[in-house]
């Protein structure tokens, strides 16, 4: 069986030279799979030329967003220097609170607070170490030292509510402590465990101190407290006592008008009754007693400079 041509006729425009080219079946196979492995070739070339653009331009991409990274943890870093710093002033101050509410300082080791043990994340275990040994290592360095602030701030924190704590406490204390003389008059007896009595004639005990002044001169408070007592006891008439707690209680005697009753909170210098000359007394004074833990005391130890209200 003759076999199967192609013939393929060039022809010039003007009527010219007549070519013919004739082909077997084979060829033209030959021919059509060249030409299609040629074109899957160019097909194949443009693709990588393409995707060799994409990486090359996602890898600089990354690059550049690789470099702003450690750009800002760098400057992430600098405001953590920034941080310690007021953190290691904050400590200095905490030193001298906590001497004035009365505690110990924290060791400076302490303060410090460093970070490390077992359990806690290395720089090999960090996620950006094996992609960019760089950007790893500052990322870590910026979080060792966040986690370092972090726990010394809560101890600074802890350290103040202790400090405040105990600085309300001595306030409370300090402002429920006598410390002032309960009116403006003159001291005419003192404190004295056998004392002459100016009426009975016999040598008694004077659990306070007298103080001489006008009929009517406010008798203040001389500490905050409760109003515990407020009438008529024998001998010392019209009569306020005030528990200061803490073991302070305070009497106010012979007074010529109570301005209190029980159970009312008064404050330090606040008016509790006037001066008068009730129960066995000869003439207007106040007596003043103070008692710290159910036993009286000398008043004047507990009025700060003799300091006049």
């Amino acid at each position: 069986m003759t076999e199967r041509r192609w013939t393929l006729l060039l022809l010039e425009d003007r009527g010219g030279l007549v070519r013919q080219v004739t082909l077997s079946k084979g060829k033209v196979r030959a021919l059509f799979a060249g030409f299609g492995a040629l074109a899957v070739l160019l097909f194949l070339a443009i693709t990588y030329t393409l995707l060799q653009g994409v990486d090359h331009a996602r890898a600089a991409l990354l690059a550049r967003k690789n470099a702003i990274l450690s750009q800002e943890l760098n400057q992430f870093r600098e405001r953590l220097r920034g941080l310690e710093a007021v953190l290691s002033e904050l400590g200095e101050k905490d030193s001298r609170i906590r001497l004035l509410a009365g505690l110990d300082t924290t060791p400076p080791e302490v303060r410090l607070a460093g970070v490390g043990g077992p359990g806690l994340p290395s720089l090999d275990n960090h996620p950006l170490w094996p992609l960019d040994a760089e950007v790893g290592k500052t990322a870590f360095a910026v979080d060792y030292d966040l986690r370092t602030l972090e726990r010394r701030a809560r101890l600074l924190q802890e350290s103040f509510a202790e400090a405040s704590d105990s600085l309300e406490a001595q306030h409370d204390l300090l402002s429920s402590t006598p410390s002032i003389l309960p009116t403006a008059g003159v001291l005419t007896s003192r404190f004295s465990s056998a004392r002459l009595h100016p009426i009975h004639h016999l040598a008694l005990p004077h659990q306070g101190i007298d103080i001489s002044a006008p009929h009517g001169t406010p008798i203040l408070a001389a500490a905050k407290g409760t109003v515990v007592f407020a009438g008529w006891r024998p001998g010392l008439g019209y009569t306020v006592e005030i528990d200061h707690g803490y073991g302070y209680l305070t009497r106010y005697g012979h007074a010529s008008r109570l301005l209190v009753r029980w159970g009312d909170r008064v404050s330090r210098g606040q008016p509790i009754a006037l001066v008068g000359s009730t129960g066995i007394s000869t003439s207007p004074h106040l007596h003043y007693e103070v008692h710290v833990g159910g036993r009286p005391v000398n008043p004047l130890n507990y009025i700060l400079g003799n300091v006049l209200p």
